[in-house]
Formats: structure tokens, C-alpha cells, sequence
């Protein structure tokens, strides 16, 4: 670690680390405005909300690592009260994300039920990652089931079975007290055992000296707005040395606009346009996403 294990690094950020000396690299992620921007675009119940902060935390982690433009798409579907989750990631740090669920059907699931997880929400199913290096590449596309009960279970299955990486995950989601404002916040840890070589060795000492002080994180820590990164990884790695090599911003960011909405309304016939307008003159259309509501005038879908 560096001189000064207090300096703070900003919060909506990925920080990237490894344990000085040894085969194992890791992640950090917090997220406070972006999560909050994101989670408060619908009116989520708590462990929907849960769920898609550690979606948004998880995609952070594995996408930040991209060495590529374009996207990681973290995604759980399943036949649950929650119906999909999706966490969208894109390597400048753009952040969104998204649930399709029953309320209901919510509700009386989760009864009695400190927090549910992922396999409680989602119930049979399957966990996938995709990677879109854009318009011209094929995209990469990894699937496991559902079988953890959380988000981080699933991710470490996906690793080992999609990569044969040793990954271990935790993720966290919780909100700052009333007083604060009640604002969402995540957290996420992800730690990678590095392959062994003729030169490095056998790594397993390492590995699973590391998972002893991994596993000591608590989720109030990977959420505590009062606790810096690198005060977090000096708590949790000091007796080995954390080196950090910075941190990539992120920020809430939805790739919806006028321009999109309007190529979208133009692939639908005519007829079915017409039956789109409403009392205004004009076609109302929703983001999934961030719900913004974008008004469309007729006319602007008429090529010539």
C-alpha cells in the first residue's frame, strides 16, 4: 500500500489492486450517486432494489477489467416473482440498469424473509454475462444456472465454469441513514487467483490466504460512505501489502435519446404509428431504463 493508508479516492469507482508479492489480483467497486440515480428510477420494492444495486456492483467489477471498448451486460432471468435483472456496463464508466417484476407475486415471496437473494427473487433459471465489443465483433456470451442464492455465487459458478478462474465475489447494496437523505448505496469485492506458471509456482498458499482475509469484508464496509477504498483494502490486507493501480470513474449513464426513440418508431408500420398517438397529437414513449419520457411528433417519423 501506499504511504498513506487514509487518502481517499472518489466514490463512484473501481479500484483496481493486488496483494503485494503474490499471484492474486482484485477489484473494489463503491457506488453512491450512481447507484442511488439508478435504483430511484423506479419506485423498486426494497429487495428488487437489493437485487439490482449488487447487478449494477457485479458489473462494475467484471466489466472494469475489460481491455476493449464496449460493454458488459450482467443479466439473470428466471421464472421467480422477479423476472430478469440487467446491469449494463460500458468501459468509459456509463453504469445502467434494470428489473422486470410482479409486485405482488414480490411480496408474498419474500414474508418472513430478512433479505431474499437472487435465487429467492428469481427462482429457476439462468445467470449470463455478455460481452459487446461492438457493432462489428460477435458478441461473447457466457451462461450458468441459477444455483447460489446470491449474485456473487452465481458470478464465482460463472467464472469457474465459463473461465476455470478461482474468483471469489461479495457484493453489498444498503442505504445511508434517514438523517442523510436515505440514499442508495453498493459495494462489491471480487478477488482472481493469477495462473500458475514454471516461474511463479504453485499458487495455492496464496490463494487461500488471501480468501481467509477476504472473507473477514463485512457488507456495512463495502457500503460505509465514511470508509475509502484504500482504507478498506489496508484494513483487509496489511499484513501482505495491497498494491492499488487506480481507480475508473463511474457514473450513471442511459444510451436512450430523441434520436434512438425515433429509428425505433420508424421500424413499426405506419398503421400501427397511427394507433400510438395520443390525446396531444403525439407518441409517448417510456425508457425501460432510467424513465425518461420521450414525446414524438408524428410528422418527424414520415421519410421522404
Amino acid at each position: 500500500m501506499s504511504s498513506n493508508p487514509a487518502s481517499s479516492v472518489p466514490d463512484d469507482a473501481v479500484t483496481a489492486f493486488q496483494i503485494e508479492g503474490e499471484p492474486v489480483r482484485g477489484r473494489l467497486a463503491r457506488l453512491g450517486p450512481a447507484v442511488d440515480e439508478i435504483l430511484r428510477a423506479h419506485d423498486y420494492p426494497e429487495p428488487v432494489a437489493n437485487l439490482l444495486g449488487e447487478a449494477c456492483a457485479l458489473a462494475a467489477l467484471v466489466g472494469s477489467n475489460l481491455k476493449f471498448e464496449g460493454r458488459l451486460i450482467v443479466e439473470a432471468r428466471g421464472a421467480g416473482p422477479v423476472r430478469f435483472v440487467v446491469a449494463d456496463y460500458d468501459t468509459s464508466g456509463g453504469l445502467r440498469g434494470y428489473c422486470g417484476f410482479d409486485a405482488e407475486q414480490v411480496a408474498a415471496a419474500t414474508r418472513g424473509f430478512v433479505q431474499p437473494g437472487a435465487k429467492s427473487l428469481l427462482g429457476e433459471g439462468h445467470f449470463m454475462m455478455t460481452v459487446d465489443q461492438g457493432p462489428d465483433m460477435d458478441r461473447y456470451q457466457g451462461v450458468t444456472a441459477i444455483e447460489g442464492e446470491t449474485l456473487a455465487l452465481c458470478a464465482e459458478q460463472y467464472f469457474a465454469q465459463s473461465e476455470q478462474t478461482p474468483t471469489r465475489v461479495r457484493l453489498a447494496v444498503g442505504q445511508t441513514p434517514q438523517k442523510d437523505g436515505g440514499q442508495w448505496r453498493a459495494g462489491g469485492m471480487l478477488i482472481q487467483s493469477v495462473a500458475e506458471d514454471d516461474a511463479r509456482g504453485s499458487t495455492t498458499e496464496a490463494w487461500v490466504r488471501t480468501q481467509a482475509f477476504f472473507e473477514t469484508v463485512g457488507e456495512d464496509e463495502l457500503v460505509d460512505a465514511e470508509l475509502s477504498s484504500q482504507q478498506l483494502l489496508f484494513r483487509l490486507f496489511h499484513e501482505d501489502g495491497v498494491r492499488v493501480f487506480g481507480a475508473q470513474p463511474l457514473r450513471a449513464f442511459c444510451r436512450c435519446s430523441q434520436e434512438r426513440i425515433e429509428s425505433v418508431l420508424k421500424s413499426f408500420d405506419p398503421a400501427e404509428r397511427t394507433d400510438m398517438v395520443e390525446a396531444d397529437g403525439r407518441i409517448h414513449v417510456t425508457c425501460e431504463y432510467c424513465s425518461k419520457v420521450y414525446a414524438v411528433a408524428p410528422e418527424a417519423l414520415e421519410t421522404a
